[in-house]
């Protein structure tokens, strides 16, 4: 650094150099900011240590500094704690503490994984600008729009090695080496509805094709109209914040989804997405509205009434580690989800098994704790346990969101997989457009806590009605346009 070898510094000597020389941006805001410090005390701090004494000084460069990076409101949000904050509020606050001193050096370890379009685009923007000032900036990244926006050079690493190196734009138009152009093709994106990501799983469908048989004779009857499986009207939910001001986080949005279907609920961090998919779960209680299950009520219920419908629906998180019991290993995990009811000890951990080998878990993985599994490994434990209990429909909230593209395309056609086995409904949440319309067939675009637009998916995408819903496909456009990216391969159909 500055020409000076750095690998044999002590510890304090590194934190003279940590925020004044080069600045850090984490990928997991969550653990890397301190949970009982507000976000406002943990950017002041590092100010405090190198220099910035006066405290209406820190206090007025940290509201700078969170408005730098995209943050609404941020006097109220510097006063909160990062466990009240949505994902995308607490890594923009991480961006904060990281630029805070202008370091001329920003490490950036996947800085917009949590971050919707329209804040990624700012994040990246901000990235660009200090990189125009001098700032040099090692961004790591799954996401090639997010290394075309902003990188010069591109080092493609696999199983711990350079696989290539080179212009950014030589590396995302031509690529030489098979791993990138893998992890290229494994982009989801317009270009990818009604196909498979990744080569293992078009093999599959196409060996399931070659199995399934004509009927003998007659033609099949029209299925019967599908009754949807979640109905919700007119929800709405405030909160009161510290400030003692209540704010209504979702307002009057109503939705449904059918047997067999997708919906995908997409927005800006913030907006209300989250919040809507624990309305449906009954995890929170509606101010007002009602949200029905299998035509029956579900919101009004109390939390004994819907214990015993409550395996009927379930859900995927966006960080399995934080929703598993890390004492259990894979098989305890899966079989407290199993009904136990008639079954034996041998009939459960068969059935883990089963569920095990469904999302192409090795039966290895299920004597090993959450902490011992791979992230991917993790993610695919969490769908085996959400399909333990047989639901008739699944709550994805930001499920694939923390994964690398290669994991996550494998995540999202294992998904697709047991959809068209199981027939189970998805309510699918992301803040990654190219995710939700590859997956959705309706989608439900959120803004402020309302429903803005929704309809049809290919209707949403192509000829957008709102003008919220414009401006997150220009800027997804933006993000496209930035990387380069060409399709190196024709995608195969899923149907057969």
């Amino acid at each position: 650094m500055h020409g000076r070898d750095v690998s044999g510094l002590s510890g304090r000597q590194w934190r003279r150099i940590r925020g004044v020389d080069v600045g850090f941006i984490l990928q997991d805001a969550l653990v890397a900011l301190d949970p009982l410090r507000t976000v406002g005390q943990e950017i002041a701090e590092s100010l405090r240590l190198h220099g910035v004494h006066d405290p209406a000084e820190r206090h007025r460069r940290v509201i700078e500094l969170l408005e730098q990076v995209g943050v609404p409101e941020p006097e109220l949000r510097a006063g909160q704690r990062p466990d009240q904050l949505s994902g995308g509020l607490r890594q923009r606050a991480l961006i904060a503490s990281a630029i805070a001193l202008d370091p001329p050096l920003v490490v950036a370890d996947e800085p917009t994984t949590a971050l919707d379009v329209t804040v990624q685009a700012q994040v990246l923007d901000l990235l660009a600008q200090r990189k125009a000032q001098g700032t040099g900036v090692i961004l790591i990244s799954p996401d090639f729009s997010v290394v075309g926006r902003l990188a010069d050079r591109v080092a493609v690493m696999q199983g711990g090695r350079i696989v290539e190196e080179g212009p950014t734009e030589q590396i995302l138009s031509q690529p030489r080496h098979e791993y990138t152009r893998r992890l290229l093709d494994a982009l989801p994106s317009g270009a990818t509805k009604g196909t498979y990501l990744t080569p293992e799983a078009r093999l599959r469908a196409i060996e399931r094709a070659e199995q399934v048989t004509e009927p003998a004779s007659g033609i099949p009857a029209d299925p019967p109209p599908s009754k949807p499986v979640l109905q919700a009207r007119n929800l709405t939910r405030s909160f009161r914040g510290p400030d003692g001001v209540d704010r209504t986080v979702v307002r009057d949005v109503s939705f449904e989804v059918l047997p067999g279907q997708t919906v995908g609920i997409v927005g800006e961090s913030g907006s209300g997405k989250s919040t809507t998919a624990a309305l449906a779960l009954g995890l929170l209680a509606p101010d007002s509205g009602v949200v029905a299950f299998a035509g029956q009520p579900w919101s009004e219920l109390t939390v004994q009434q819907r214990r015993p419908r409550r395996r009927r629906m379930t859900v995927v998180y966006q960080d399995p580690l934080s929703s598993f019991d890390p004492r259990w290993n894979g098989e305890r995990i899966l079989t407290d989800a199993l009904d136990r009811r008639g079954r034996s000890a041998r009939e459960l951990r068969l059935r883990a098994a089963e569920l095990a080998e469904l999302v192409g878990l090795h039966p290895d993985h299920l004597v090993k704790n959450p902490l011992q599994l791979s992230g991917g490994q993790r993610q695919r434990l969490a769908v085996a346990r959400a399909l333990a209990p047989e639901p008739d429909l699944v709550v994805l909230d930001e499920a694939v969101s923390a994964l690398d593209v290669s994991v996550q395309a494998q995540v999202l056609d294992l998904l697709t997989e047991l959809q068209e086995r199981l027939g189970t409904a998805y309510l699918f949440i992301s803040h990654d457009l190219g995710v939700i319309r590859h997956m959705s067939d309706r989608i439900l675009v959120m803004k402020d806590g309302q429903a803005v637009e929704q309809g049809e998916a290919e209707q949403v995408f192509t000829a957008p009605q709102h003008s919220y819903t414009r401006s997150l496909l220009a800027s997804l456009e933006v993000l496209a346009a930035g990387a380069m990216l060409q399709p190196s391969r024709t995608p195969d159909r899923l149907e057969t």
